[in-house]
C-alpha cells in the first residue's frame, strides 16, 4: 500500500529538500519505488535529484492547473527507483490562479488518484509556508515529517503548524498524522542541541526519531552535482544518517502496518542494496544546466574528509548524548495539548 508523507515546515532552511532527496535516495536504495513531488516553486529536489531546469517546460504546475496528465509531467531521476515530479517559477503563481477552482484544496489529491499505487513511497517537498499549495499536499497526503533544525528558534512556530495540520484533519483530510520529527543539523559538542532535542521529545512524545542530521560538509556539496548525498560519498556522517533514518523509519512504518493489519512492504538485503547504489554511482548524470549551482571544472571526486572534518563528524554521528548543563530559553513552544490532539 503506497504511502504519502509531506515533508513540511513554514520555517525556511531546516532541512525539508535535503532530507526529501536522501531519504528518498536512501529507500529507493533499499528497493523502494518512489516519488518525489517537488511543490516547491525554488525547485531544489527537483535540481538536486539530476532533473535539469530546461529538462521539461512540464511539472507539478501544468499538473495543478490541468493541463496535462500526471504521465506527460512525471521524469526519471538521476538515483535508479526514484521518478520526479518537477517544479519551476510558474508554480510560484500557481496560488493566485488556483484560487477560483472548485474544491482547490483536493486538486493534488485527485491527480494523484490513479497513479499513487504505482509507488511504495510518495514524498513532497513542501514550500516554506502555508499557502494553498502546502494545504494542497496536506490534503492529499497521509502524514507529515517535520523537519526541525537543532537550533535556538527551533520550535518557534510550530504552533502554527500544528493548528493548520489540525484544520486540515477537521476539514479536508482526517486521517493526516504527524509520521515523526527529525532533528537536522545536529551538533553533539553543543548543548543547546542537545537541549532542543530534549524539548522536541517532550512535546512530541514518542514521535521524535532517534537518527538524528548532523551538520555535514558532504550534504551541502551533493546538491551541486545534481545528486544525492548517498551517492556523492555513501560514508560520510550525513549519508550514514539518512540511511539510519531510512531504517528507522521503515521499523516504524512496519510497526505500525503490523498493529492495524496492513502487509508491509518487501525490501531488498543488504548487499542488494549496495549493489542498487553502485549502479547509480555508476551511471553519473550529465551537467547541470548554468542556471543550477555546480561544481566548477576539473573539480576531482570527493576528497576522505581531512582529519579534523572528520573528527568533528564523528563527533556528530549517531544519537545525541546525555543532556548536558540545562540551557534557559524563552521561544515559544506548542502546548502539550495541542500535540495531542493532532492524533
Amino acid at each position: 500500500m503506497s504511502r504519502f508523507v509531506a515533508i513540511a515546515n513554514q520555517k525556511g532552511g531546516v532541512g525539508k529538500t535535503t532530507t526529501t532527496i536522501n531519504l528518498a535516495a536512501s529507500l529507493a536504495r533499499l528497493g523502494h519505488r518512489i516519488l518525489v513531488l517537488d511543490m516547491d516553486p525554488q525547485g531544489n529536489s527537483s535540481s538536486g535529484l539530476g532533473i535539469q531546469g530546461n529538462h521539461s517546460k512540464k511539472g507539478v504546475y501544468e499538473v495543478l492547473l490541468g493541463q496535462i496528465a500526471f504521465d506527460e509531467a512525471v521524469c526519471p531521476s538521476v538515483f535508479p527507483g526514484i521518478d520526479v515530479l518537477p517544479s519551476g517559477q510558474k508554480l510560484s503563481g500557481a496560488e493566485v490562479e488556483l484560487v477560483s477552482f472548485l474544491e482547490r484544496e483536493k486538486i493534488l489529491s485527485n491527480a494523484l488518484l490513479l497513479v499513487r499505487e504505482r509507488y511504495d513511497f510518495i514524498f513532497a517537498d513542501c514550500p516554506p509556508s502555508l499557502g494553498l499549495l502546502t494545504i494542497n499536499t496536506l490534503t492529499a497526503a497521509d502524514s507529515v515529517l517535520i523537519p526541525i533544525q537543532s537550533e535556538y528558534y527551533a520550535l518557534e512556530g510550530l504552533t502554527q503548524l500544528l493548528n493548520t495540520i489540525q484544520l486540515v484533519q477537521r476539514s479536508l483530510n482526517r486521517e493526516l498524522e504527524i509520521e515523526g520529527i527529525l532533528l537536522t543539523m545536529f551538533d553533539a559538542r553543543l548543548n543547546l542541541s542537545q537541549q532542543v532535542a530534549d524539548e522536541a521529545r517532550k512535546f512530541f512524545e514518542g514521535r521524535v526519531y532517534d537518527t538524528y542530521i548532523p551538520r555535514n560538509v558532504r550534504l551541502s556539496e551533493a546538491p551541486s552535482f545534481g545528486i544525492p548525498a548517498i551517492q556523492y560519498d555513501e560514508e560520510s556522517s550525513g549519508s550514514r544518517s539518512y540511511l539510519a533514518l531510512a531504517d528507522e523509519f521503515l521499523s516504524r512504518r512496519q510497526k505500525a502496518e503490523s498493529e492495524t493489519g496492513q502487509a508491509p512492504v518487501e525490501t531488498l538485503s543488504e548487499d542488494e542494496g549496495r549493489s542498487r547504489l553502485s549502479e547509480a554511482v555508476a551511471h553519473q548524470p550529465t551537467p547541470l544546466p548554468v542556471s543550477t549551482p555546480k561544481p566548477p571544472e576539473g573539480v576531482p571526486p570527493p576528497a576522505r574528509p581531512s582529519e579534523g572534518e572528520a573528527e568533528v563528524e564523528n563527533e556528530n554521528s549517531g544519537s545525541p548524548s546525555p543532556a548536558g548543563e540545562e540551557i534557559q530559553t524563552n521561544h515559544v513552544q506548542p502546548t502539550k495539548e495541542e500535540v495531542v490532539n493532532h492524533e
